[in-house]
C-alpha cells in the first residue's frame, strides 16, 4: 500500500500502535514521484470553459455484479449488528459485508469470539455479524484467520456457518494483508509461522482450500494478493521465485476461486483523486498475473478490491469524490465486489477540507466520540459522512446487470462513468473534483439518443447533508457544482427499443500476431428480426473503430500495430437495422514486430517498489553492420520515467525514451553483433512494460 500507517486501526475504544507500511525512505521517493502528475485546479474565479463529455454506448464494459457495493465491518465496534446501522447500511445499497475486520482477522478465533491482542466489543460475534447482513440484504464475506489460525478452525467456521446454521456464506478470503508480516521488512499483520515467505503462504492457502471446499464444496476462496505499483509489488524476498504475487499465483493458483485486493492512494486530497488514473493499467497487470502464473482455467478467477480509503479528506468530499471514482473504475474493470474501509472507525486527526471540518475518521458513519483530550467531538453517532453520500450514489448510479460502458472527458478535474439498464435509460455519473470552480458540461452520446425530456438528476454537494434529487435541465449540457457528484438518468428518444437483437457472448482472441488475431464469440440470441451480421469494433479511448463485420461468428482482424493492446466489443444487427447492447469487452495484445533487423531485450533486474533496475540488450539482426544507434521506447503511462542511466547518453521528453550509443558502443556488427545498456527507472502507479522498441526508427522484435 502507499499509505504507510495501517487504517485498520480503531480510534475506540483502544487503538492499536500505528504500523508503518514500508520504509520512510521509499514513501518518500513515492511521493515525490507522485507528485509530477497531479493536476492542478484553475484560479477561483477563473472562466472556466465547458468541458467536452463523450458517452460511447456501444463500447461495451462489464456487467454490474449483485455483490458490486460493499463496506467492512469490524469486532471492534459495538453498532456492528445493529437495526440502525444495518437499515442505514441497506439505504446505501450494500450488497456485501466484509468480517470479523481487517487485521483483526489474522487474530481472531471465531469459536471462542477473542482476539488476544486487539479489543472485541460486545454484540459483535459472527451470529449477530450474519443476522446484520441479513438485514441489510448483504452476502458475507468472511476472511479466515491465517495469522494465528489453522486450516481446521477455517474449516470449521464454513461447517458452522453453512451445515450447521445454513447461511450459505460463499466467499472465504484466507487472512488480510499477509505481505505485511515482516517478510518485506514491515510488519503490520499478525503471523505466528516461522515461515512467513510468499511461498509459505501459498502452500497453505492450498491447504486452507482443501480444508474448507471438504466441508463445502461450493464455496469461493481467495487469497491475498498487492495492487500493482503499490509496495510491495515487484519485489522478490527470500528464497520466493519471485514477487508476492507470482508466487502466490503459482502456487495457489489452481486451488482458489478469487484474489483479494487493496489500495490505500496515499497523498493529498488532489493526488488521491488523480491516482484513481491507475486503475485501469493495474486491473489489466493483475489480469496478466492472474492469466501468466495461476495455471489452466485461469479465467475463472475473480478479483475483490475490499479495502479503499484515502489519507486527505476522509469525512469529507474528498472521500465521496474518491469512493465513486474508484468504484466505478473497478467495476468497469470486471471486480466483483469493492468495499470501502469502513462502517465505524473513530475520530482521528481534525483538520478542514475545502470548507468543511474532517474527522479523519475511516468510517462512513460518525462514532460519535471525541478526541483524546476532549478538544473535538464527531457528531451524533451513526451521522452520515461524506462517504456514505458517495456510496449511496453510487447506488443510485448503477444497479445489477447493468452493463457499464465507456464515457470520458477533455478535462481531469472533471471524470465520466456511464451504465445502460435493461429498461433502455442511461445513467451517467459526472464527478468535479475542482475543489474552487463549477465546471458546465455538454454531452455527446453515440449508440444512444436521449430523450428530449429533462433528466432525472442526483447531486451531492460539497458539505450538503444529503443528496438533492429532482428533474430539469437537458440531456446534453449541465453544471456541475464545485467538488460535487451528479447523477443524470436519461430515457431513449422514442422509448425503451423492443425486439432488438441479443448481445454476442465474450469474445476470445487467437492466433494472435504482430499484426493480426482472431476474434470469435458465442453466437447472439435473435430478436423480432432475423440476425443479419455482427460488427467488431475496437474502444479507442471513447470512440468505436469498426475493425470489420460477418455473417458468422469468428472474424480475421488484419492491420494491426505491433506491441499493442486493443479492447474489442462485439455488437449484433439484424435485418431491421436493430442494435444489440455490446458484447463484454475483450482485451488482447499484439506480438512485437516478427521480423526484423534489430531485437531488444528488456528485463526488470531488481525492484524496491517504486523503482527500479532495468536492462536492455540491443542485437543486430541484419546483414549490415550498424555505426552509431539511438534507441526508442514509449511509456505506457506517464507516471513512468527513467531517472538515470549507462552505457549510453539517455534522455526522456513526455512518454518517450532515447538512449544514443557512446563512442565505446556505437559500433554493432551484422548479424548478430550486440550491446547492453541499463537505467534506474521510477514509477507512481503501475509499472506496465514498454512493447515496442525502434533502433534508428526501425521496429526490432522482442526476446
Amino acid at each position: 500500500m502507499q499509505n504507510p500507517i495501517s487504517p485498520e486501526c480503531p480510534a475506540l475504544p483502544p487503538p492499536r500502535p500505528a504500523r508503518h507500511r514500508w520504509s520512510a525512505l521509499a514513501a518518500s521517493l513515492l511521493l515525490v514521484a507522485a507528485a509530477a502528475v497531479t493536476v492542478s485546479p484553475p484560479r477561483a474565479g477563473a472562466a472556466v470553459d465547458p468541458v467536452a463529455v463523450t458517452v460511447n454506448a456501444r463500447a461495451g464494459l462489464a456487467t454490474v455484479p449483485e455483490t458490486a457495493l460493499g463496506v467492512n465491518q469490524a469486532i471492534w465496534d459495538s453498532n456492528l449488528g445493529t437495526n440502525e446501522t444495518s437499515d442505514l447500511l441497506r439505504a446505501a445499497g450494500v450488497k456485501m459485508l466484509r468480517y470479523p475486520g481487517g487485521s483483526y482477522a489474522d487474530i481472531y478465533h471465531w469459536k471462542t469470539h477473542t482476539a488476544p491482542g486487539g479489543y472485541v466489543a460486545p454484540n459483535t460475534d459472527f451470529d449477530t455479524f450474519m443476522a446484520g447482513a441479513r438485514r441489510v440484504g448483504a452476502q458475507p464475506m468472511i476472511i479466515a484467520n491465517y495469522g494465528t489460525g489453522t486450516p481446521a478452525e477455517a474449516a470449521d467456521w464454513v461447517r458452522y456457518a453453512n451445515v450447521t446454521k445454513k447461511y450459505g456464506a460463499k466467499f472465504w478470503a484466507v487472512g488480510n494483508e499477509n505481505y505485511g508480516n515482516g517478510h518485506y521488512g514491515s510488519a503490520w499483520e499478525a503471523d505466528d509461522h516461522p515461515d512467513k515467505s510468499a511461498t509459505q503462504y501459498a502452500r497453505l492457502v492450498v491447504d486452507y482450500a482443501d480444508a474448507m471446499k471438504a466441508v463445502d464444496p461450493t464455496i469461493k476462496v481467495g487469497a491475498v494478493l498487492t495492487m500493482p505499483g503499490n509496495w510491495p509489488d515487484g519485489i522478490t524476498a527470500g528464497a520466493d521465485p519471485g514477487p508476492w504475487n507470482r508466487t502466490v499465483l503459482s502456487i495457489a493458483g489452481p486451488k482458489i476461486d478469487f484474489v483479494d485486493v487493496h489500495w490505500y492512494p496515499g497523498g493529498s486530497a488532489a493526488e488521491s483523486l488523480a491516482r484513481t488514473a491507475h486503475i485501469d493499467d493495474a486491473a489489466h497487470l493483475l489480469r496478466q498475473q492472474i492469466a501468466t502464473y495461476a495455471g489452466p482455467n485461469s479465467g475463472r478467477i475473480g478479483i475483490s478490491f475490499t479495502e479503499l480509503n484515502v489519507d486527505a479528506g476522509r469525512t469529507t468530499q474528498p472521500g465521496a469524490l474518491f469512493l465513486a471514482d474508484a468504484y466505478s473504475d473497478l467495476l468497469e474493470n470486471g471486480v466483483f465486489t469493492v468495499q470501502w474501509w469502513n462502517v465505524h472507525n473513530g475520530i482521528g486527526t481534525v483538520s478542514q477540507v475545502a470548507g468543511q471540518t474532517d474527522y479523519g475518521d475511516f468510517g462512513i458513519l460518525s462514532s460519535g466520540n471525541c478526541t483524546a483530550d476532549g478538544s473535538v467531538c464527531e457528531p451524533p453517532l451513526n451521522t452520515r459522512f461524506a462517504p456514505y453520500h458517495g456510496l449511496s450514489m453510487m447506488n443510485l448510479f448503477v444497479r445489477a446487470g447493468d452493463q457499464l460502458v465507456r464515457a470520458g472527458t477533455d478535462e481531469p478535474l472533471v471524470t465520466a462513468h456511464a451504465a445502460r439498464r435493461a429498461n433502455g435509460d442511461l445513467a451517467v455519473l459526472l464527478l468535479n473534483k475542482d475543489p474552487n470552480n463549477a465546471h458546465p458540461v455538454t454531452i455527446d452520446y453515440a449508440g444512444f439518443a436521449p430523450s428530449s425530456a429533462p433528466p432525472v438528476f442526483y447531486t451531492y454537494a460539497n458539505g450538503a447533508s444529503a443528496i438533492a434529487s429532482g428533474q430539469s435541465g437537458s440531456a446534453t449540457s449541465r453544471t456541475l457544482p464545485a467538488y460535487s457528484l451528479t447523477t443524470l438518468v436519461l430515457r431513449p428518444a422514442g422509448g425503451a427499443v423492443t425486439g432488438q437483437p441479443g448481445a454476442p457472448g465474450q469474445p476470445t482472441a487467437t492466433a494472435v500476431t504482430d499484426r493480426g488475431a482472431t476474434i470469435s464469440w458465442p453466437a447472439a440470441t435473435p430478436g423480432t428480426s432475423p440476425i443479419a451480421k455482427y460488427e467488431v469494433h475496437r474502444q479507442h479511448g471513447t470512440v468505436s473503430e469498426q475493425l470489420g463485420e460477418t455473417s458468422g461468428t469468428t472474424l480475421d482482424v488484419d492491420n494491426l500495430v505491433p506491441g499493442t493492446r486493443y479492447t474489442v466489443n462485439v455488437l449484433t444487427r439484424d435485418t431491421a437495422g436493430r442494435v444489440s447492447w455490446s458484447s463484454p469487452p475483450l482485451t488482447f495484445t499484439t506480438a512485437a514486430t516478427a521480423t526484423s533487423t534489430c531485437a531488444v531485450r528488456f528485463a526488470n533486474t531488481n525492484d524496491w517498489g517504486n523503482g527500479y533496475v532495468g536492462a536492455v540488450d540491443i542485437v543486430n539482426t541484419g546483414d549490415d553492420p550498424i555505426d552509431g544507434w539511438t534507441l526508442s521506447w514509449t511509456w505506457p503511462t506517464g507516471w513512468q520515467q527513467v531517472s538515470s542511466g549507462w552505457s549510453g547518453t539517455w534522455e526522456q521528453t513526455g512518454r518517450t525514451v532515447r538512449v544514443t550509443s557512446t563512442a565505446d558502443n556505437r559500433q554493432l556488427a551484422g548479424g548478430g553483433g550486440s550491446t547492453s545498456t541499463g537505467f534506474v527507472g521510477a514509477y507512481s502507479g503501475p509499472n506496465v512494460p514498454p512493447t515496442g522498441f525502434t533502433l534508428n526508427g526501425v521496429p526490432c522484435t522482442v526476446r
